[in-house]
């Protein structure tokens, strides 16, 4: 059956992709329970260089845990973020809320980072920015 009114229906195109489906670079990623918040986990070169970056704040979703990492960036960020440094037993060592672009952030004694949309994280501790 054709569409009618000259749209041309295709799947992931027209009508099967909506903002809550992650981001195309994270579907296949693992998924991890930090917190209150199930993220995707960023294995991947591509996941782990890029973050979240480049998206819309529609697009974020829950965020991105990223194992063995003490330092992100900000650069290419279409929305603040909020960015909470976890130890090796996965407990927040330090919340920075609402971190604009262009910005670096660093945490010397943390062994991941999970980046979530401002506003959603929900760790009381050492927040900072």
């Amino acid at each position: 059956m054709r569409p009618t009114g000259g749209t041309r229906l295709r799947f992931g195109v027209v009508g099967r992709v909506t903002a809550t489906d992650r981001p195309l670079r994270f579907r296949r990623l693992p998924l991890a329970d930090v917190a209150s918040h199930r993220v995707p986990v960023a294995v991947t070169f591509v996941s782990r260089a890029l973050g979240l970056a480049l998206l819309s704040a529609e697009r974020i979703g829950d965020g991105l845990l990223i194992p063995r990492c003490r330092s992100v960036h900000t650069f290419g960020m279409r929305a603040p973020l909020d960015l909470v440094f976890l130890d090796a037993a996965m407990a927040p060592l330090s919340v920075w809320r609402a971190v604009p672009a262009n910005r670096v952030v660093r945490e010397p004694l943390a062994s991941a980072v999970v980046e979530l949309p401002a506003g959603a994280a929900s760790w009381r501790g050492g927040g900072r920015c």
